[in-house]
């Protein structure tokens, strides 16, 4: 891999450096830490480019703004009281958000020479293999956890928010009982199981682009067993989103590609396949698609996230609400006859949710109009990034209904889309 121009080093440092900033306790917060950094390359390169379709998150932004002066109101069906946790959690979003749009920036008005494309492609494959290493941690060694250095500094009141505590106290995988006894579902080096599982797929794309596509052969060689390692975390997070995700990949590689593509991608699926049923990871698939135990949990948040937007339909709460009881009963609290009662937050079952009673129907159309406008700007280039970054833009609107884009997921689509943004520059390689 190339190195980077000075100018890029920001971006290198949050993909290569990740693992690093997660053992810090920064983890997804990092790109808040370099931001001022991006910040200040564009400063000194005004006037500053930007893509078509950047009105549009423009206004997701300032929508964002504007729903503060909802913080302190209680949608209908809601629990609880206005405190500091209410306004720590919107300041990080608002943060990372404003993080993220110069991010965005930052990498479209960088120059080929300053960071050629492939040299970027790269380093998100760096960061798949950090995920793969992430995730076998996560099989392998379930309860390793520590404290972080952010997490000692922090005061008890900021430590202690459920939403911060999943960012800055690093652990290799959730407990959950899937299955219906506990189970460990991979999470390093990301802040929840279902994020491991978004970044892995769309980190995946890009690694098979800059290993694969634009490897020579020693590169090549090593794509085939480094899948077969990634394969194990991945039916073991259990992530039936992420499943569906790598299928909805094949059949649009199936859909773009020529006859000659189309072969190799049939002869890869069909050894996977192979490989799959000749193995003990397709008990476990079988066993996770027969404990449909969390889809009673979404329909419940689901229904209550969007009767509440319906209270606040244009500029939605500010931030998330927990729900009065949840799918199995009214109660407050948990129980020794249920453990998981008590106030399930809304709109944490996936990014459109989340938008709904964040920022309303208005804020949650923004984000879906962002994306698809870009699958429609760029579904012409059928260079091999153009066509990466207009399936990761097709992932990012499928995983909206079942994952947070807040915090590592969004800026992975985002860096997607900076891609896609470079490319039709033609600048980069095609």
């Amino acid at each position: 891999m190339r190195l980077p121009h000075r100018a890029a080093w920001p971006i290198a440092a949050f993909l290569v450096g990740y693992p690093v900033w997660w053992a810090l306790g920064f983890g997804g917060l990092s790109v808040v830490v370099l931001a001022p950094a991006m910040a200040a390359v564009l400063w000194r390169r005004r006037p500053i480019r930007v893509p078509r379709g950047f009105g549009l998150w423009l206004l997701l932004l300032a929508g964002y703004l504007v729903s503060a002066v909802m913080l302190a109101e209680m949608p209908p069906g809601t629990y609880g009281v206005f405190g500091a946790g209410r306004l720590v959690g919107y300041a990080m979003r608002l943060a990372l958000y404003a993080s993220l749009t110069i991010m965005m920036l930052y990498l479209g008005n960088l120059t080929e020479h300053e960071l050629p494309q492939l040299t970027l492609v790269r380093m998100l494959g760096a960061l798949f293999l950090t995920t793969v290493a992430g995730g076998l941690l996560g099989v392998f060694a379930p309860h390793l956890q520590f404290t972080s250095p952010v997490e000692r500094l922090l005061p008890g009141w900021i430590s202690g928010n459920s939403f911060v505590q999943n960012l800055i106290h690093p652990t290799t995988a959730q407990i959950q009982k899937v299955l219906g006894h506990a189970s460990p579902r991979p999470e390093a080096p990301f802040e929840w199981a279902n994020a491991w599982g978004s970044n892995l797929s769309v980190l995946l794309i890009w690694f098979v682009v800059g290993w694969w596509v634009y490897g020579g052969p020693r590169s090549r060689l090593a794509v085939a067993p480094l899948l077969a390692l990634a394969a194990i975390p991945v039916v073991y997070s259990l992530n039936r989103g992420l499943w569906i995700g790598l299928g909805v990949a094949v059949a649009y590689l199936m859909l773009r590609l020529g006859f000659r593509g189309r072969v190799l991608a049939c002869a890869a699926v069909t050894a996977g396949v192979l490989v799959f049923f000749l193995s003990p990871l397709q008990a476990m698939v079988t066993q996770r698609l027969d404990s449909p135990h969390s889809n009673d949990i979404r329909a419940f948040t689901v229904t209550a996230t969007i009767a509440a937007a319906r209270s606040s339909p244009v500029i939605g709460y500010g931030n998330t609400r927990n729900a009065t009881g949840n799918h199995k009963t009214i109660t407050t609290g948990k129980s020794d006859w249920c453990e998981t009662c008590g106030h399930p937050p809304l709109g944490s079952d996936g990014q459109l949710w989340h938008l709904m009673i964040t920022q309303g129907f208005v804020g949650a159309v923004l984000y879906v109009a962002f994306f698809a406008g870009a699958i429609r700007r760029h579904w012409a280039d059928r260079s091999p990034i153009g066509m990466a970054g207009v399936l990761v833009m097709i992932l990012t609107l499928l995983y909206m209904f079942v994952y947070d884009g807040l915090v590592t997921p969004l800026s992975l689509y985002l860096i997607s889309f900076a891609l896609l943004w470079r490319n039709s520059m033609k600048d980069g390689p095609r």
